[in-house]
């Protein structure tokens, strides 16, 4: 019995964080100009990668003297995530009228991929800027970061020259240099995360996204990949569900065709619709016909119905018999051609 108790023991010693799955991502800020909360943030919508959105907040803390942060625990998913770590500059007063739309002009973040067994650290980078640079034991983890640098490559050659020639250029280089890069990461977040910035309806990319959409099996392929690595997670199914949308946007027969049993449920619903509203017309317009044609002893047995009075009341509000209320009854059905209060009180009430 003691040779496994010792082996766990010095097992626990040596690799406690494997053991107990325990994550940490700790950095550094810079307290000259920065203080206050610093939040850790799990992002399971692609489309809210940038920006401060408190149903994504995990964990909060604060940074000591020298500017130290650290977040540990390990309740986080086994898999690999998107995860932001963000610091605010405005006030509490602020912060509502500020955020309501996830913008925050006073705001610094860093985006990463990690898991629950991660150890991530933020330090400077060599120009004493914080959150530029991860030191982690996860290669994912800084695969973001180095999408950004080609980004910047990306933009500054949109900027050189302004022309269309030279957009028409650029867009398909870069497209392919993104789309290259990401693949061979062998990370579909990292593909998720270039996807999210192409396919922003927002940038000025859109329009060659949606060319490239219909000529690239590049799109698909991603959606296989997704499916297989991260099966029934968030992010395959939203990516799947904006993929079929995109796809519908270019080629709306196609995907009308392929999902043929849509439409016909959606034809039937309508032409339920339509039924039931040129019924209801036709009872309406048979009851305003009907009504011309009631007698005024029918006329008042019809408004006393009308206001819930049942055939006791009736008779004794007419001075009459039960039975001749019950006669009078029945031929305003006749003509009306009902068989029930309840489908009187319907034609009169929707009236």
């Amino acid at each position: 019995m003691k040779l496994p108790f010792l082996i766990l023991y010095f097992s626990v010693l040596i690799c406690p964080k494997i053991l107990l799955a325990q994550y940490e991502f700790s950095g550094y800020i810079d307290k000259k100009n920065w203080s206050g909360d610093i939040y850790l943030s799990l992002i399971e919508d692609y489309r809210k990668l940038s920006g401060v959105y408190p149903e994504q907040i995990i964990q909060k803390t604060v940074s000591d003297s020298m500017g130290y942060f650290s977040f540990s625990g390990d309740n986080l998913p086994l898999q690999n995530h998107m995860y932001r770590i963000h610091i605010e500059g405005c006030s509490e007063n602020e912060k509502e009228p500020i955020h309501f739309n996830g913008f925050c002009p006073y705001s610094k973040e860093i985006l990463f991929i990690a898991n629950n067994t991660d150890t991530l650290t933020l330090p400077f980078s060599f120009d004493n800027e914080m959150f530029c640079k991860i030191i982690s034991n996860n290669e994912k983890s800084n695969a973001f970061i180095k999408v950004d640098s080609i980004i910047d490559e990306m933009r500054f050659a949109f900027a050189s020259y302004r022309s269309e020639t030279n957009r028409k250029i650029n867009e398909k280089k870069w497209f392919t240099t993104l789309q290259h890069f990401v693949k061979n990461q062998n990370e579909p977040l990292t593909e998720l995360y270039v996807y999210a910035f192409l396919s922003d309806k927002a940038n000025n990319l859109y329009a060659h996204y949606l060319e490239d959409l219909k000529q690239n099996t590049y799109y698909d392929n991603l959606l296989e990949r997704l499916q297989k690595k991260y099966p029934n997670s968030t992010y395959a199914k939203q990516y799947e569900t904006e993929l079929a949308s995109d796809k519908f946007i270019i080629s709306p027969k196609a995907v009308s065709y392929k999902n043929w049993w849509l439409w016909i449920v959606l034809a039937c619903a309508i032409a339920l619709n339509i039924f039931q509203f040129l019924n209801y017309r036709k009872k309406i317009n048979t009851s305003q016909s009907s009504e011309k044609n009631l007698t005024q002893q029918e006329q008042k047995v019809l408004d006393l119905i009308l206001d819930d009075k049942t055939n006791k009341e009736i008779a004794s509000t007419m001075f009459v018999s039960i039975s001749t209320i019950k006669t009078h009854i029945n031929n305003l059905y006749k003509k009306l051609e009902v068989s029930s209060r309840d489908e009187v009180k319907s034609l009169y009430i929707k009236k």
